[in-house]
């Protein structure tokens, strides 16, 4: 995820430098990390392989825990930290708080409760950002705030999550598309905050379109997210930095891989209508949140995270090795699993989405570990 911070990498590397000590704040990205870690247990579970946990409910709030309680989390966090507000922490506390909710032994109903309540806050969030900013940018991802309302409202009225999918897409697309509007709108022009505030307005309505029309309304959903999709590739400074070396690279990498798995998506909802179940509806939900947005999370997390983590998580080559596995594996997952009919390659490669996502954290976490204490670090006139 992107955002102020990662727009001024200078002011984050200096705001690491200024403290190591870990920030409270830091917190409430375990909830995130409980999310992911459930997610990839009950992936096993939907796999058909044995899991370190097999509680009941664990295959049926997969979906929510991975985007409204690990990359929802994620955002809200990342948007407060933007914010620099103690009001602004209310929404990630309440989305992790909801994805917590959903494991434990509660009624499930609480904690769809909780997460609509913590949509709802993100959206608030924004409030105070499109205030301070009028940013065609911030008003892009308050529109995907939205789509996670939605989403959670839909949810917690018993819509199934394969019927209420493209309003979790939204969040998800709208989101990442308003954030790179952020870091690259001097690549894109001056004319590209008002395109892409019309394209988000057309993919939310044509969001509601599908819900209320569903086979006209899912093939102008995915005509919309094409084009969309197209526009953001086309425009973004990565068509640049992928000729560059070390961290421009790697984030170009990410992102164009990215964009070429959410047109996959759209391609899918264009071409064949609505995917509620089967291969149509794996293609759609894995290339969406594992090619796309996963291959954003890692793009960015060497800026994003040493913002929120007062920590430096320096860019190393082996970062390539975790999202090359992720790329390779999801086109096995996808083509030769789903397309073609092989149930091994699609065991396979849902494994290997896993063993990406986690090598992933490793790796990260091994950078972290090792970097330099930027106060020890030198400069020389």
């Amino acid at each position: 995820m992107t955002g102020t911070a990662a727009a001024n990498p200078a002011a984050a590397t200096a705001s690491v430098a200024g403290s190591r000590r870990i920030p409270l704040r830091a917190m409430l990205l375990a909830p995130a990390g409980v999310a992911l870690l459930s997610g990839v247990d009950a992936a096993l579970i939907l796999l058909g392989l044995p899991a370190p946990v097999t509680a009941e409910r664990l295959p049926e709030v997969h979906g929510m825990l991975m985007v409204l309680g690990f990359l929802g989390t994620l955002v809200a966090l990342e948007r407060a930290v933007a914010l620099a507000r103690r009001a602004g922490y209310v929404s990630p506390a309440l989305l992790g708080l909801g994805g917590l909710l959903l494991l434990g032994p509660l009624p499930l109903v609480v904690g769809r409760y909780v997460l609509v309540a913590g949509a709802a806050a993100l959206v608030g969030l924004y409030v105070p950002l499109w205030r301070r900013q009028r940013d065609d940018a911030v008003l892009v991802q308050a529109l995907g705030a939205v789509a996670a309302v939605g989403a959670a409202v839909l949810w917690l009225g018993g819509v199934p999550v394969a019927t209420l999918l493209p309003w979790l897409v939204g969040f998800v697309v709208l989101t990442i598309a308003g954030e790179r509007l952020e870091l690259a709108r001097i690549g894109m022009g001056a004319s590209a905050g008002p395109v892409l505030v019309a394209l988000a307005s057309a993919l939310l309505a044509a969001i509601v379109a599908a819900l209320l029309w569903a086979t006209a309304g899912t093939a102008l959903l995915g005509l919309v997210l094409v084009g969309l999709t197209g526009w953001l590739a086309t425009h973004d400074v990565a068509r640049r930095t992928v000729r560059t070396t070390g961290l421009p690279r790697y984030t170009a990498w990410c992102l164009l891989a990215g964009y070429a798995w959410l047109a996959v998506a759209g391609a899918v909802w264009l071409v064949g209508g609505p995917a509620a179940e089967g291969v149509r509806y794996d293609a759609v939900v894995h290339a969406t949140f594992l090619g796309f947005a996963i291959s954003m999370v890692m793009a960015h997390a060497p800026v994003i995270l040493p913002a929120v983590l007062r920590r430096p998580l320096p860019y190393h080559p082996a970062l390539y090795a975790p999202v090359c596995l992720l790329h390779g594996s999801l086109a096995l997952r996808l083509w030769v699993g789903d397309a073609l009919g092989s149930q091994a390659a699609w065991v396979t490669g849902g494994v290997l989405n896993i063993a990406a996502l986690l090598s992933f954290a490793a790796v990260a976490a091994w950078s972290a570990s090792t970097a330099a204490d930027p106060r020890r670090v030198r400069t020389h006139p």
